[in-house]
């Protein structure tokens, strides 16, 4: 492809060469430039790509986009140097064209809020593909259509980067796809790597505390996750939550609200909890359905609402839609009852913030008939704020909490124990601190009785955790079946 066309819809400056050349492909890793390529000297938060120049035209880059000022005139004279205000807006804007804008050919639904996208996505998958549609799954479990995990470079946890992500949605479209559903984090809105893509649906789920380490107030974090609604034609909005007024006001699209406690296009009512499943009614545009999903707690409610607004914005008939999600199953590491030979009641959960924890504690206590065991820990180098306001919430909650490492990076792992504990302190609920994260579950399971509920909360479906800057092999799941395995009752 031509490089002045993937340049069409930038502000650049020309420094040196030439645009009219052909490009075989973008890169902003050095690493795995090829010959004739554009590289993106892309800053990130440890490297940048702008150090890194030499090595891409030594791997037979021929043009390169900056916006930091750099010796480009010792460069080889055949190279075509180009200065952007902002690197990764200009690798949007060049993958969205150098891919043939493929947003444009499906439909395509983003989902952003702090708690419940992985869910959200899933069940919007799980009903598309129930109503015989095909549809591509973009999350922080992977990339895939139809069962079949779609293999691409994956360099940021949940919303790909906006090379990888154009490649991942031509990859889903050559393969047949109709519709595509994903994940938006506020890094990804802040960082642009959804520019360019054409959402026709923008679900917005909850806002609580998170990424402060990143956006520094909640104030910006709102701000980061509201840019959705200027990008989508059609905003699904939890009219529940605190800043939905705000969303519905400043947004751009059009409007469908759902709720449980307000007013709204789609309500949920006559909510019937029971340890396994949670049945309701649904008023939407007139019509009243009841609802029965196999999967507890209120949360589950307002994540199937949004599942209901999204597929019949998408024009699905809703009397199908509340058929097909009756039959939709827990997601991995999403509220996942680890299965057992010993009549033991665990449960592996994502939830890492207050506001998730809490929910999932509530809806904990009130499913069990014995006591509610609790380990968890917090992440190293996140917010540190939210440690001790997580440590209370445990501590007002659970019956018996077990403070342990989650994922400490860089971090001291005691040091961050010692953060939650500040938090669990003002509490009265009995508590201890085990570092070793196998050693606290080992501790628990020693601990449950029949009747109890054992929640492990923080890293749902991972299998690792982050020690350092080493990433070793660690599930929960499989920790709580390998020791289970051994117990005789």
């Amino acid at each position: 492809m031509k490089l002045n066309r993937l340049l069409r819809d930038i502000q650049f400056a020309l420094l040196k060469g030439n645009i009219d050349r052909t490009v075989s492909g973008i890169c902003y890793d050095s690493r795995k430039v090829k010959p004739n390529y554009l590289f993106v000297c892309v800053k990130g938060t440890k490297v940048n790509g702008h150090s890194y120049v030499n090595e891409a035209i030594k791997n037979g880059a021929t043009a390169v986009v900056i916006e930091e000022n750099i010796q480009y005139e010792n460069l080889e004279q055949d190279v075509t140097v180009i200065m952007v205000k902002n690197t990764k807006a200009a690798l949007a804007c060049t993958a969205n064209i150098f891919y043939n804008e493929p947003s444009k050919e499906i439909n395509l639904v983003g989902v952003t809020g702090t708690n419940g996208k992985t869910t959200v996505i899933h069940y919007i998958r799980n009903v598309l593909e129930g109503y015989g549609r095909k549809a591509g799954l973009i999350g922080t479990l992977g990339y895939e259509l139809q069962g079949e995990k779609i293999e691409i470079d994956k360099t940021n946890p949940t919303t790909p980067e906006s090379l990888e992500l154009q490649e991942v949605l031509r990859e889903f479209i050559n393969k047949g796809a109709e519709d595509v559903v994903m994940e938006v984090t506020s890094s990804a809105l802040a960082k642009h790597r959804v520019d360019y893509c054409d959402f026709n649906i923008g679900v917005f789920t909850n806002l609580s505390q998170d990424h402060l380490e990143e956006h520094g107030t909640m104030e910006a974090y709102k701000n980061e996750k509201m840019k959705l609604f200027y990008k989508c034609n059609i905003g699904i909005i939890n009219a529940d939550d605190k800043i939905s007024k705000e969303i519905v006001e400043k947004a751009t699209c059009a409007i469908v609200t759902y709720a449980i406690d307000t007013e709204a296009d789609i309500k949920a009512f006559d909510i019937q909890y029971s340890n396994n499943s949670v049945s309701f009614k649904v008023n939407i545009k007139s019509f009243i359905r009841s609802v029965t999903v196999n999967i507890p707690g209120k949360f589950s409610v307002y994540n199937v609402l949004a599942t209901i607004g999204t597929c019949y914005a998408l024009g699905l008939n809703i009397d199908e839609i509340l058929k097909i999600i009756a039959e939709v199953k827990p997601v991995p590491g999403r509220l996942e009852m680890v299965e057992n030979n010993v009549n033991r009641h665990v449960i592996v959960d994502y939830a890492h913030t207050p506001d998730a924890l809490e929910k999932l504690l509530l809806m904990a206590k009130e499913i069990t008939k014995g006591g509610l065991i609790t380990v968890f820990g917090c992440g190293g180098d996140r917010d540190k704020t939210k440690r001790p306001i997580m440590g209370r919430i445990a501590g007002s909650i659970a019956d018996h909490c077990i403070i342990t490492s989650d994922n400490p990076r860089t971090e001291n792992p005691k040091s961050i124990i010692e953060d939650i504990e500040i938090g669990i302190k003002h509490t009265a609920v009995s508590y201890e601190k085990i570092t070793d994260r196998r050693m606290a579950i080992s501790k628990a399971l020693e601990l449950l009785e029949e009747e109890d509920l054992l929640i492990i909360a923080g890293k749902g479906h991972e299998d690792y955790q982050i020690i350092g800057n080493t990433k070793i092999h660690f599930d929960d799941k499989e920790v709580v079946s390998e020791i289970l395995s051994r117990k005789v009752i």
